[in-house]
């Protein structure tokens, strides 16, 4: 599972149950602990919720680079076990990677609940930026800067559409940061794929 998806559950799980996290747990924790405290909270309304969420999706060609050409992993379908899809997009050679994770809530109040818990856990992901508003779906929230090993650039993208709440997580070489303008166009298409797919 992507960095990406474990912060979008972990953003959802402090939403719905309300209690915080440790900010130095790993993601692979992070996910693990997300996954376990949100089965009871949860549970009713991932029963309620079944569904292929693929067609919310951008597809590869949404996404235009200069010179980047991307393909899409397989999705997986409700991530850690929560409603909703992820799907990694790559170059050709793997260098600039997308994480696109969608989680499905009941109401659009929760989905903005999980973004505020998602906003507060922004650290565990990318250090060295300040998040900004960015023009994309309802609270678009951008932040950029390095992954905490400074192994590479990271940009975070985060926006509700409805009752979806979106991470688009974007990894790339050390000093290599996705421009914003790129970020928020990645953005704004996967939020009109959102509305025009997400039944009310």
């Amino acid at each position: 599972m992507s960095i990406v998806a474990g912060l979008a559950v972990t953003g959802m799980v402090v939403a719905v149950s309300a209690t915080g996290c440790s900010s130095n747990k790993s993601s692979t924790a992070s996910s693990s602990a997300a996954s376990s405290a949100a089965t009871t909270t949860t549970s009713s309304s991932a029963a309620a919720q079944p569904g292929d969420y693929t067609g919310l999706l951008i597809k590869p060609t949404d996404i235009t680079a200069p010179t980047d050409t991307f393909t899409s992993q397989p999705p997986t379908q409700n991530p850690n076990g929560k409603p909703g899809v992820a799907v990694v997009f790559a170059n050709q050679n793997g260098t600039h990677q997308i994480g696109d994770t969608i989680l499905i809530l009941p109401d659009p109040a929760s989905a903005a609940g999980a973004l505020e818990a998602a906003k507060a856990a922004l650290g565990n992901s990318v250090t060295g930026g300040t998040p900004q508003p960015a023009p994309v779906g309802t609270g678009g929230t951008m932040v950029a800067g390095n992954s905490p090993d400074g192994t590479k650039s990271v940009a975070v993208l985060l926006f509700t559409e409805g009752k979806a709440f979106t991470t688009l997580e974007f990894d790339s070489g050390p000093n290599e940061v996705a421009p914003p303008d790129f970020v928020t166009d990645v953005g704004q298409k996967q939020d009109a794929a959102i509305k025009n797919g997400l039944p009310s």
